[in-house]
């Protein structure tokens, strides 16, 4: 019998330095016993420290809250099938709001029996630390994906922002390349064929080797691939990249206009573009 009492009071003890709260019903959901935990939990809660949880129904307490509350009604639900032995155990989880903060726990009601009787025994486990954990990390993947997501529209705006500029930049070349080959080196030309003392052939050098150098990019490009293409072939080159017609390269450049239709038909046949459909202007644009 000594024996027994012992052990019935190391069961106590053992019970009673659970966090958990635990609570034991009978086969009518009265409950006949609750540990340290769950009465100090209802003194923190506003309950009176001298209430006596023994001999109170549960499922009666469950059952009134039911009509407000879904999981209330699931929860009594679930003890009820324990009970009746129709399930070895239920579990759920539930958030339980105080004045000053928000917590959430995870009910475990399992069956067991004494004397011949069925009997529950319900747990509630505080799970606020890791609820709260898992609310910041879906919280930081939130903003991760939307940093993600802005980042991306980032770099696409700064893909169109390049591909503007590449394009601002092909104009300016293109500009710059017509106005030189077009308005300034006929006249350059000119001044070669007249007479002048050997200060201003070298002025007029130094000049015609700046302006070969402005137009040297796409000079450079074309007579890399192409070496057969002679000066009057590249400047020609130049003014059709350059969208000019026919009679506008033969202005620029003081010829006849059979002449540059002439350099047009040796272009297409040293680029290779024999296809008539094959349109000379957009092959000379590719090779920027």
């Amino acid at each position: 019998m000594e024996d027994f009492s012992l052990c019935e009071n190391l069961y106590k003890d053992i019970v009673n330095s659970l966090s958990a709260h635990i609570a034991i019903l009978d086969e009518n959901g009265v409950i006949l016993a609750t540990n340290r935990a769950w009465q100090e939990f209802a003194r923190e809660n506003g309950l009176p420290a001298a209430l006596d949880w023994q001999g109170m129904n549960y499922l009666s307490i469950c059952d009134r809250a039911a009509a407000s509350c879904l999981d209330v009604h699931e929860l009594a639900d679930g003890i009820r099938r324990v009970i009746a032995g129709e399930a070895k155990e239920y579990v759920t989880r539930y958030p339980c709001r105080s004045r000053t903060e928000k917590r959430w726990y995870t009910l475990r009601v399992v069956g067991y029996r004494s004397a011949g009787l069925p009997k529950v025994i319900i747990t509630h486990e505080d799970i606020t630390p890791v609820m709260e954990a898992q609310e910041a990390l879906i919280k930081k993947e939130a903003e991760l994906s939307a940093g993600k997501q802005q980042l991306e529209e980032t770099n696409v705006a700064l893909k169109v922002l390049l591909q503007h500029r590449e394009q601002d930049k092909v104009k300016t070349e293109e500009q710059v390349l017509a106005n030189v080959v077009g308005l300034i080196m006929p006249y350059v030309e000119k001044l070669q064929q007249t007479p002048l003392d050997p200060r201003q052939l070298t002025l007029l050098g130094i000049i015609e080797t700046h302006l070969q150098e402005i137009i040297s990019p796409f000079l450079t490009r074309m007579s890399s691939i192409h070496q057969l293409l002679t000066p009057q072939e590249i400047k020609v080159a130049a003014l059709v990249r350059a969208g000019k017609t026919s009679k506008e390269i033969a202005d620029a450049l003081q010829v006849t206009a059979s002449a540059v239709d002439f350099h047009r038909k040796k272009l297409r046949e040293k680029l290779g573009l024999s296809n008539t459909s094959s349109n000379l202007r957009t092959y000379l644009l590719s090779l920027h």
